[in-house]
């Protein structure tokens, strides 16, 4: 069985890294905001006060020793848009299994089956990755009794090679990862070269890179394992990797209003620290005339008052002036509204503020709401498609199900989204007289199962003394 060696391993390692280390970069970002740790919370920062004063401040010196009396806040909370905005296409897109037709039911069936309850969690997983990286991959493969399996591999894992051609086909796949080493305690760096027909196995250590045996060599006749290999051969004839692109640039959603989500969190903590040393006064005192600043505090708690000495030369610049933090809290407002406005439209989603203003609105304003969200999420649908297309013949392929390479597979994604359901029962009502019940029953969004609520249709023609209209009773289990 032909391999991949170290030497060459070694050298594709050494031209992948940069790449891949900056890939990973690029999405731990997009991670930390998905995270809600933001810039704001490690970066430096300054009160939208002191901005001010420093331009149009005559007198940096003053400046600098007055913001070292007042300035002492240093908030550091960050937003979560970009959750927002991700889990909003998310579960928009995903909520719901797509509807699978291949043309047969038996093999629908069988395709659900091996999707199982969980996909549409995958799917969600895909979407989160693919906005944070631009890109999700899903990884295939079958157990030793033939069994299909699936699941998503974080983005920062992956790096794909293509063959040199304008179909971009993928030729192999290196992933690399940290794996517990239970015989040492430490965590080894285990990177895997997949191929159309083989995966092979490395372990990286300060020695340098070795082969690693991780998969089992079981006896055909006894079906005992009988050793271990560093070579599995998978049989599938092309890479067991599905990448699940988020638009045509594979570039995170996160480039698109970083900017935006960034002012608002320097403006939002810059007045939360205005705030807090609101609550600080600083005395300016003209000819005072106590010893020590120490003793001032304790001399106005007993005295209520401060002695101030006249002016050397009879002058009247004595007294006592205060030195406070005003904020302009109409521009704070103004700059934190604009940002979010700013941050729901470069980014494609809905400001849940726009529900919660709007208490009564029709099925037109609704769809009005939704629209940007819906061509993002026409977008991802579109570069999705072929990606689940391929995970689909991938079952089919391991399921013997004949012709899977050239069979139309239809894809029938379902939106989750908040809608008016009476305007929507009303319109049906309107066209119940030329559409069949099956269709009717599947568009009532009161009916959360067509099939039973035509059952229980076909129950309500019955008359009362336990007889029906056979026709009427055929007609509806026919769902027309």
């Amino acid at each position: 069985m032909e391999t991949i060696s170290v030497e060459v391993m070694q050298k594709m390692l050494s031209n992948t890294m940069p790449t891949l280390v900056h890939n990973r970069q690029e999405y731990k970002h997009s991670e930390s905001y998905y995270m809600n740790q933001n810039d704001i919370v490690n970066g430096t920062q300054t009160s939208a006060l002191q901005e001010m004063i420093a331009f149009n401040s005559k007198d940096s010196n003053t400046l600098a020793s007055q913001q070292d009396l007042l300035r002492h806040a240093d908030n550091r909370s960050s937003s979560n848009f970009h959750q927002i905005l991700v889990d909003q296409e998310a579960g928009y897109i995903a909520t719901k299994d797509p509807i699978i037709d291949v043309g047969d039911d038996d093999y629908n069936t069988k395709i659900k089956e091996v999707l199982g309850d969980d996909f549409s969690l995958a799917l969600n997983q895909l979407i989160v990755d693919s906005s944070n990286a631009g890109y999700g991959w899903l990884h295939y493969w079958t157990d030793s009794n033939n069994v299909f399996h699936y699941a998503v591999v974080t983005p920062d894992e992956l790096f794909p090679m293509y063959a040199d051609s304008l179909e971009t086909q993928l030729k192999a796949v290196e992933r690399i990862y940290k794996q517990l080493n239970t015989n040492t305690g430490d965590y080894d760096t285990i990177i895997e070269y997949w191929d159309a027909n083989t995966c092979t196995t490395f372990v990286k250590s300060d020695d340098g890179l070795d082969y690693y045996d991780m998969f089992d060599v079981v006896d055909i006749a006894t079906h005992n394992v009988v050793g271990q290999s560093h070579v599995y051969k998978h049989n599938w004839g092309n890479v067991p990797f599905i990448k699940f692109s988020k638009n045509i640039k594979d570039k995170p959603e996160l480039q698109k209003y970083k900017g935006s989500i960034d002012i608002y969190d320097k403006v939002y903590n810059g007045f939360a620290n205005d705030l807090d040393d609101i609550q600080q006064t600083i005395l300016i005192l003209k000819g005072y005339g106590g010893e020590s600043i120490s003793g001032l505090w304790e001399m106005i708690r007993k005295n209520k008052a401060i002695p101030i000495d006249p002016t050397p030369g009879g002058g009247n610049d004595t007294g006592v002036d205060t030195l406070n933090i005003e904020i302009p809290t109409e521009a704070r407002n103004i700059m934190l509204n604009v940002s979010r406005q700013k941050i729901f439209d470069e980014g494609q989603g809905i400001d849940p503020q726009k529900f919660m203003d709007n208490g009564a609105l029709s099925g037109k304003a609704i769809k009005g709401i939704y629209a940007s969200l819906e061509l993002k999420a026409t977008t991802t649908e579109k570069y999705f498609r072929p990606a689940l297309a391929k995970l689909i013949r991938a079952i089919m392929q391991n399921a013997g199900i004949p012709n899977y390479q050239n069979r139309n597979i239809a894809q029938k994604w379902t939106r989750t989204a908040i809608q008016d359901d009476l305007e929507i029962a009303q319109a049906l009502n309107n066209v119940k007289d030329f559409t069949s019940k099956k269709a009717l029953a599947g568009a009532n969004p009161f009916v959360e199962d067509p099939d039973i609520e035509l059952e229980n249709q076909k129950d309500d023609v019955v008359n009362s003394d336990g007889y029906g209209n056979q026709k009427e009773i055929d007609k509806y289990s026919q769902g027309k």
